[in-house]
């Protein structure tokens, strides 16, 4: 059974990844050609989150899921064609705009977007599916009693890791006892103490899944962390722009990432998976800490260009 583990392409390559990969072929191969699955981390993340749940008998006529950050992934469409009852989410239309998710296809903001390669029958769709505009940071409170829930590489953009520790920690409290989330994001292969802890896009380290890990067993729930990263050369090649076909890590700054999946099964029914009031500390900390680096940066700039006109 898959636990929480990074991505490697033994797995994406393994029997039970390809009949999903067949199963959603319209979602990646556009022309049709029978072309193996792609060796690329999206595909990796959507196979992993479906066959996760599979594994959990989370895929079958009355379970009910709810997505967060869905974009236009092909699982809404494939969890509603299995028989179940789905609650889509994603930001605000306009904030996604201004966040570029528009312009390069990975926003949805009405259940059109959700159906678009056909894996589900329309009417079974719009019988199974509702849409809703949520903020990540902001659960609302009505969104429980959930079988599952997932999320593609979302809660890395939340603005922290902090951010995005919380929404794992909140997220819980939309599971029933019993219930679980598959939410795949950044992990930092190279480095467990430099990473991006703020702005757009975060990369998490061993050091942060380790504490989120710790603080979900302390509320009753279980993982398990498999940190293998793969022995394969398509796991050893680090891609680069202009990216190959052979994707599974990338530099993002100055650090080499994959992603990582995390597997929580729920065992708290109490729905007090709130981020603790440290974290909230240690969060406008890095925040304060990131302003005055960036102040003190431009101050920087300000003297040397003045002292360059004093010459």
């Amino acid at each position: 059974m898959l636990v929480s583990s990074l991505c490697r392409e033994e797995e994406l390559k393994s029997e039970r990844f390809l009949y999903w990969a067949d199963l959603i072929r319209s979602a990646w191969d556009f022309d049709n050609s029978g072309q193996p699955v792609y060796t690329h981390r999206k595909m990796w993340e959507w196979l992993f989150i479906i066959e996760a749940l599979h594994e959990r008998d989370m895929l079958r006529p009355g379970r009910r899921g709810l997505g967060f950050g869905v974009g236009q992934d092909p699982m809404t469409a494939l969890f509603a064609g299995l028989g179940c009852e789905i609650t889509a989410t994603d930001m605000d239309p306009d904030a996604a705009d201004q966040a570029g998710w528009v312009e390069t296809g990975q926003h949805a903001s009405t259940l059109e977007h959700l159906n678009g390669h056909g894996l589900c029958e329309p009417d079974e769709f719009a019988e199974r599916v509702d849409f809703r505009t949520v903020d990540m940071n902001h659960i609302p409170a009505d969104l429980d009693g959930y079988d599952f829930t997932w999320s593609a590489c979302a809660f890395e953009h939340l603005g922290s890791i902090t951010r995005g520790q919380e929404f794992i920690f909140e997220q819980m409290r939309c599971l029933k006892p019993g219930g679980v989330g598959v939410h795949t994001t950044e992990f930092n292969v190279s480095s467990n103490r430099r990473t991006i802890a703020t702005g757009g896009t975060v990369v998490f380290r061993r050091r942060d899944i380790d504490w989120m890990a710790d603080h979900l067993r302390s509320r009753g729930h279980s993982l398990t962390l498999d940190y293998d990263p793969g022995s394969s050369e398509a796991d050893n090649h680090v891609d680069t722009p202009p990216f190959s076909n052979t994707h599974l890590k990338i530099l993002i700054g100055e650090h080499v990432a994959t992603s990582m999946a995390l597997v929580v099964e729920k065992g708290s029914p109490d729905g007090t998976d709130l981020m603790p009031s440290t974290m909230r500390a240690r969060d406008y900390w890095l925040r304060a800490q990131q302003a005055v680096m960036t102040v003190v940066a431009r101050g920087r700039r300000l003297v040397a260009r003045l002292s360059g006109r004093g010459r």
